[in-house]
């Protein structure tokens, strides 16, 4: 989940909510579990694993946090990615079936909701830069088994611009900016114990 997730844009909310929440995205990508697909090493095991667990992560912010911003961010149904996980996870051969709820704090503002989604959005410009390590593996040097990592394509970067200038927007004119951050901490916490436990 390595990135700068707020590169190129000017914004003190926007500077502030990357600096609040450094900490728990640093802590985050230092576990094992993330740092195994960065490794020159990598194996498909690793791989597995990795995505067997982001697919209770999406699984859950579809569930429970994508009804909360349909009428809030236009192009959502653009933004899933747990069929993409699922077809990868298909490639290898891999079933799950015990699902884990990840964000079990669903009672949530849309702010909160928002501050949830920054994260996920962040890792998918993250997974741009992981997909370059993970196509490697001779087994993923194709376009199979890599769809979540390669996350919109071309328009990944595009994609996250308009997310912020939407996030942007909208404490600007809620007034929200705490609870954002509130969420986007919650959200990197939450994956850590997550992974932290599997």
């Amino acid at each position: 989940m390595s990135t700068d997730l707020t590169s190129s844009i000017s914004s003190s909310f926007l500077s502030d909510l990357k600096t609040q929440t450094a900490d728990s995205h640093k802590k985050l990508e230092n576990l094992p579990v993330s740092s195994s697909i960065l490794s020159p090493d990598m194996n498909i095991e690793d791989y597995t694993h990795y995505l067997s667990l982001m697919l209770d992560v999406h699984k859950s912010t579809e569930e429970y946090v994508f009804p909360l911003l349909t009428d809030v961010i236009e192009d959502l149904d653009q933004r899933k990615k747990k069929h993409l996980i699922e077809d990868d996870l298909s490639f290898l051969n891999y079933t799950k079936t015990d699902f884990t709820n990840v964000f079990n704090n669903i009672n949530v503002s849309i702010p909160f909701a928002l501050g949830i989604f920054y994260v996920i959005e962040g890792s998918t410009l993250g997974g741009r830069f992981i997909l370059k390590n993970v196509t490697k593996n001779p087994m993923l040097s194709g376009e199979r088994g890599v769809r979540y990592f390669s996350g919109y394509g071309d328009k990944t970067g595009s994609f996250w611009k308009s997310f912020l200038a939407m996030l942007e927007a909208y404490e600007e004119k809620h007034n929200c900016g705490s609870d954002i951050v509130e969420g986007a901490v919650y959200a990197f916490d939450s994956i850590y114990k997550h992974f932290q436990t599997r």
